[in-house]
């Protein structure tokens, strides 16, 4: 729970009996590669913090083609949380893309802590806006930015995922096909 602390801490600082009652909702457990934490179609009743490893976030058009929509890497929060805070069914599965440590929580125990815990309100509200900015800058790379520049974004964001994961889940990130990405890349390492 060291990890996480440091995380949450780096976020918004929160209180050491905080952080006592906050820990007591979490279990640390193993989520195998190719495992589901959040699956399409299900209510989202838990919350995690990516202790190690990648989980893929993702969704499917009518045609049932992927649509990577982001990527984390530990140390990071994971859930589906449109679901958590709506209580409709998920639309975004998440998928471990490596064999990965989470601490999982019943979102709705951290929920009732909220009202006792004003410090967790706001470390909730800090992670929502987070998420909320991130989301935004996606959109915006998407729209105005071409294939290249969002691949070099990208790598910034994701140093040595490339290396990871399979190429597909890239191309997909970024709105272009496999062979796109290989002539991007192909491309870069001959400037």
């Amino acid at each position: 729970m060291k990890e996480f602390k440091e995380y949450i801490n780096e976020i918004c600082k929160i209180e050491e009996a905080t952080f006592k009652e906050l820990e007591k909702c979490f279990q640390l457990t193993e989520l195998r590669k190719n495992e589901y934490f959040a699956r399409e179609g299900e209510f989202a009743k838990q919350i995690g913090f990516l202790k190690e490893g990648i989980v893929r976030a993702y969704f499917l058009n009518q045609e049932g083609k992927e649509y990577s929509k982001q990527f984390f890497v530990a140390p990071s929060i994971i859930g589906a949380y449109t679901s958590l805070l709506t209580k409709q069914p998920n639309n975004i599965a998440q998928q471990a893309l490596t064999d990965c440590e989470v601490f999982v929580a019943d979102f709705s125990k951290i929920e009732k802590l909220y009202d006792k815990f004003h410090d967790l309100e706001r470390l909730g509200r800090r992670i929502a806006e987070y998420y909320f900015l991130e989301k935004e800058q996606k959109e915006i790379e998407m729209a105005l930015l071409d294939a290249d520049e969002r691949y070099l974004i990208m790598r910034e964001r994701f140093p040595a995922l490339e290396t990871i994961i399979p190429q597909y889940y890239i191309a997909s990130y970024l709105g272009i096909s496999p062979t796109q990405l290989s002539r991007i890349r192909r491309k870069m390492k001959q400037s």
